[in-house]
């Protein structure tokens, strides 16, 4: 058992029936009335973010979580097929729980949030930046370059972002997993 004195970013706990991660939290002590802790909570089933406050002192139920890279293999009926790197132990997860499937490609590593008690995985957290090679795009016009004007590029895994008009078919580009955005061009 823990209080709301041990909360940091990145805890995790159990909060009405469901497990929470905490993503930003903040200890006011007003000039008049008790202190109290405003937080951020995000669910590690949904995804959905709340705010919350906790008032001091309260207690709260941290749970034990580990992060284990793993790779991921394939997808097939069963969902998003991973395999660990240490035991080479294979398991499927449903698409629900990877963030921007569409992003990741056969043999990239990524981080599994599992419940340490239980043993069960509760959410895929993709790199910060993937690198893929775009397959198709419309050919950029010269002269076009005086604004910051983007068009849509197919990239290897099927996802479709928005690029710069100086992208090319065959360009390989740097994508932010988190807003699916363009990043740079990666130098060969």
């Amino acid at each position: 058992m823990a209080t709301t004195a041990d909360i940091r970013n990145g805890l995790c706990i159990e909060y009405n029936h469901g497990l929470y991660t905490i993503v930003e939290f903040q200890h006011v002590k007003p000039g008049k009335g008790p202190a109290f802790v405003r937080t951020k909570l995000k669910n590690l089933t949904t995804g959905k973010v709340i705010d919350n406050t906790f008032s001091a002192g309260h207690k709260i139920h941290p749970v034990r979580v580990e992060r284990r890279k793993e790779q991921f293999l394939f997808k097939d009926d069963f969902g998003f097929n991973f395999m660990d790197t240490d035991t080479y132990e294979q398991f499927a997860l449903p698409e629900a729980m990877v963030p921007n499937p569409d992003l990741i490609k056969d043999g990239d590593i990524v981080e599994v949030l599992f419940h340490a008690a239980e043993e069960k995985p509760l959410l895929v957290e993709l790199p910060a930046n993937v690198e893929l090679k775009v397959v198709y795009t419309e050919p950029g016009l010269k002269g076009d370059t005086a604004t910051n004007a983007t068009k849509p590029a197919e990239v290897e895994t099927g996802a479709t972002i928005q690029v710069p008009l100086f992208i090319n078919e065959g360009d390989t580009v740097k994508v932010d997993t988190k807003t699916r955005s363009y990043i740079e061009r990666v130098k060969a």
